[in-house]
Order: structure tokens, then C-alpha cells, then sequence
């Protein structure tokens, strides 16, 4: 049976993160995983919600060399934590937060070596078996239940290891990834963590929100740094005009970057901007250039096949067969393109096109800082009569918007209403949720009863 080490650095002074301008060594970082482990109850299953990327990190790397496996479902309403529940009904959590805020058994992170702390001059780095189950990873299909995916530590590998060489990551002058995406997620989890374990890169322990601490964290970031984000944050970041310095490397993915954000994130960060495409199901599978080519590369060893009419991805990193959620047209056996997804497809009155395809024509105006076309429940019944849209476009009108709308969109899916907010609530991976969206119309067909 192979086996695999947990990281790819070797040198015991090896930063491996970076956390409040502090440099964290392999050394320091495999003794407070000893630490974590000493803490750990007598379970099989952890779920992980540490807010710290660095505790995150060691909290996960504890979990796996001591046979645990780690629960990483898309949300934490009590809702996902009864599913948890009895899904694994040995389930602890481990916080860096509240442990009363759960309604689950918790115990707090444990306090961690520090910088003064005397630690041994020799360090073995864990490894681990190909086919160790390291992880379940959730998605939330559109009734909100959990599906879980197995995740083992041999695949993990070999796609995080893809993925570096895809992102040009250089053993030789190690990155520091700064991400504004949440370590629990599968983007975050793969990007900003494995990725860098197995590149012998580091982390930035944050998670910068607000475009200022963006901004801040990347200036008091060692050369090359790295920001791995979502074209929610990049819009974000370039409408508030805060001062950047350039960096290495961009990295975005959760929701179709359009071309002219693309190009803006090229030339404020001075970097190449590279898009990544995969699912919780298949982990990452392609890049592109975005600002350059519309084609997506695979990784090596992935494959991609058309079953009655739906393409299917295998090969390479992927545990089994699975089905994609996107309308997939390829090129070649390694490049393919995105025609939007099957679930966002619309057809009225004949005419056909994509959420995804109004989305990006809806944030190409001039003066939209953030919105998303809606496909309201009792519309989908096949008799799909209208769309509504939210937007945030505080210098604009709704005759002006409209009229910018008309001369990028056919009139048959203009929105019915097109609804004005200070803000989207989007999640903390800039995507904005089915329920979410319904919400925000029900409070406004609410209010616009109320008013009459």
C-alpha cells in the first residue's frame, strides 16, 4: 500500500504559514499538530469550523494522522448539523470559537506552541495511505440536504499536486496564498491549504473580506504572494478603489469571471489571472488564462465523454464517474468550453439562454457593483413567464438600467420586478443561494403589499 506525506516540504525551517505577519515553521507546525492530537476525543469524525486558517490546518492535519476523518458540509444551519448528527453520531466539533454555539458535543482549540516555545531540532514529516479516507465533503442540493463525497488522501493528492504545477506554483521560490475563501470549502480546502502543503508553499492564517484587508494583508505579504478569491471579491476589491501593490498570481473560481473583470485584475495586481473549474463532486479539473482564452485545460489524466447527452468526467484524481452540471462543449481530448449550466438553462417564448450568460450582462454595466438573475420557484413547472434580478447600482435608476439592459439582453428575459438593494447577502464564497435569492423576493413582494 503507497503512502504519501502529508507535506511536500522538508526542511524543518520551511514556512508553511503565516499568521498576524508571523513566520510558522514545518517544525513548529508538526508540533502543534501533536498538540491538537493529544486534545482530541475518542471519535472518528471531527467537524472542523475554525475561523483561523492555521488552526484550520492543524486541526485537519491532526485529524488525519490520527485515523480521524473531517466533515466539511457547505453550511452550518441546525438544519446541516441534525443531518451531521445522524450521519456520524460520534460527530465533535472542534472551534477556535463558542463551543456553546453548537448543538453538537465541542471542545475548544487548544492553545498552541508559540515563538519561544523550544521545539526538537529533528521533525518527521506524517504520511499517510493512498486510500486513507481523510474527509467527507458536502454539497447542498436545491432542497438544502447535504450529499456527501468521499474524499481520500491518494486523490486529494494527486489533484492538489496537478494543481500547482496548472498555477505555475515554484518549490524552489515558495508562494504565499492569501485567501479570502473559507478553508471548510472545497475551493478553499483545495487552494489555499492542500495545495499548499503539497507545493511546498505557505498560507496566510486570515481571511480577508473587506477590500482594505485585502489589500492590507497582500502589502504585508512576502514575494511571490498569491490571491486565491472569487470574482464577488475582485469586483469588491477594484469598486472601492483601494491602493494594491503587485503581486504574483491570481486565482479565482466559484462563479464565471467575465472577461472584462479578467483583464481589470491583470493590470491593478500586475499578475496572471488563472480561473479554475471543478465541483465538490470532482474536485478541480481545469484552468484557463481568462483574460486570454475562452477554452479550459484539463488536468492530466482527466478524461471528459458524452451518456445520453450529458458529458461525463473521469480519470486522473476522480474516485468514480460523475455526471457534470454544466452544458460542456469540447474542443479537443484536453480542452473544452462552458455553455452555462443545466439547471440555469431558460427558454421563453422560444428563446433560449443561461443565468449565467444574464449575469454577466447584468454586471457589465456601468455603475452595477453586484447583482444575479433569479428563476423564481413557481417558474420552474415549464411555463417560465418571467425572471427577477437584484441589484446593487446606487448611481443608477431603473429606467437607466433597463434601458442599458435592452442593449445586451432580448426583451423576452428582462426582470419582472428588478429589485434595488444596498447589498447582496452572498455567502462567504461570494455565491448568492437559491433560498437566499427567494427570500429577498419574498420580503419584497412582502413590502410591496404592505404599501398598498
Amino acid at each position: 500500500m503507497s503512502r504519501l506525506p502529508l507535506v511536500s516540504h522538508t526542511d524543518p525551517d520551511a514556512v508553511i504559514a503565516r499568521r498576524h505577519g508571523e513566520a510558522i515553521s514545518l517544525r513548529r507546525f508538526l508540533a502543534d499538530i501533536e498538540r491538537v492530537v493529544g486534545t482530541l476525543p475518542d471519535c472518528q469524525h471531527i467537524l472542523n469550523v475554525c475561523s483561523d486558517r492555521y488552526h484550520f490546518a492543524v486541526g485537519l492535519a491532526a485529524g488525519m494522522v490520527s485515523g480521524r476523518i473531517s466533515l466539511l458540509p457547505s453550511t452550518y444551519t441546525p438544519e446541516t448539523l441534525r443531518h451531521l448528527a445522524a450521519f456520524a453520531p460520534d460527530c465533535h466539533v472542534l472551534t477556535d470559537g463558542d463551543p456553546d454555539a453548537f448543538s453538537l458535543p465541542a471542545l475548544p482549540f487548544p492553545a498552541l506552541h508559540t515563538a519561544d516555545d523550544a521545539l526538537p531540532a529533528h521533525c518527521t514529516v506524517p504520511a499517510l495511505a493512498a486510500d486513507q479516507r481523510v474527509a467527507w465533503v458536502f454539497t447542498s442540493g436545491s432542497t438544502g440536504t447535504p450529499v456527501p463525497h468521499p474524499k481520500t488522501w491518494g486523490r486529494l493528492v494527486i489533484n492538489v499536486r496537478a494543481e500547482g504545477i496548472a498555477l505555475g506554483l515554484d518549490p524552489a521560490r515558495p508562494a504565499t496564498l492569501v485567501g479570502t475563501v473559507p478553508p471548510q470549502h472545497m475551493y478553499g480546502f483545495e487552494s489555499t491549504v492542500l495545495v499548499a502543503w503539497q507545493s511546498g508553499a505557505a498560507f496566510d492564517a486570515g481571511r480577508p473580506f473587506y477590500p482594505a484587508d485585502i489589500a492590507a494583508t497582500l502589502a504585508r505579504t512576502p514575494a511571490p504572494a498569491a490571491l486565491i478569491t472569487t470574482p464577488f471579491h475582485l469586483r469588491t476589491l477594484f469598486d472601492e478603489g483601494v491602493a494594491l501593490e503587485p503581486i504574483g498570481l491570481v486565482v479565482s473560481a466559484t462563479a464565471p469571471l467575465p472577461v472584462e473583470l479578467a483583464h481589470l485584475a491583470e493590470a491593478r495586481l500586475g499578475a496572471p489571472l488563472l480561473e479554475i473549474y471543478g465541483s465538490t463532486e470532482t474536485g478541480q479539473i481545469a484552468t484557463r488564462r481568462s483574460a486570454v482564452t475562452q477554452e479550459w485545460t484539463l488536468f492530466p489524466g482527466i478524461r471528459l465523454s458524452e451518456r445520453d447527452g450529458q458529458t461525463w468526467a473521469d480519470g486522473g484524481h476522480i474516485e468514480v464517474a460523475v455526471p457534470m452540471s454544466d452544458v460542456i462543449e469540447q474542443v479537443d481530448a484536453q480542452r473544452f468550453l462552458l455553455r452555462g449550466r443545466n439547471a440555469d438553462l431558460i427558454n421563453i417564448a422560444g428563446k433560449r439562454t443561461s443565468l449565467g450568460y444574464l449575469n454577466q450582462q447584468l454586471l457589465g454595466i456601468p455603475g452595477v457593483r453586484d447583482g444575479g438573475f433569479h428563476l423564481p420557484d413557481g417558474e420552474r413547472d415549464g411555463h417560465i413567464t418571467r425572471l427577477v434580478a437584484f441589484v446593487v447600482a446606487p448611481d443608477l435608476n431603473e429606467r437607466k438600467l433597463r434601458e442599458a439592459l435592452r442593449e445586451r439582453i432580448d426583451n423576452a428575459f428582462m426582470p419582472r420586478p428588478l429589485i434595488f438593494l444596498d447589498s447582496l447577502p452572498r455567502n462567504a464564497t461570494g455565491k448568492l443561494p437559491r433560498d437566499t435569492c427567494e427570500a429577498l423576493l419574498r420580503n419584497y413582494l412582502a413590502s410591496r403589499s404592505g404599501a398598498q
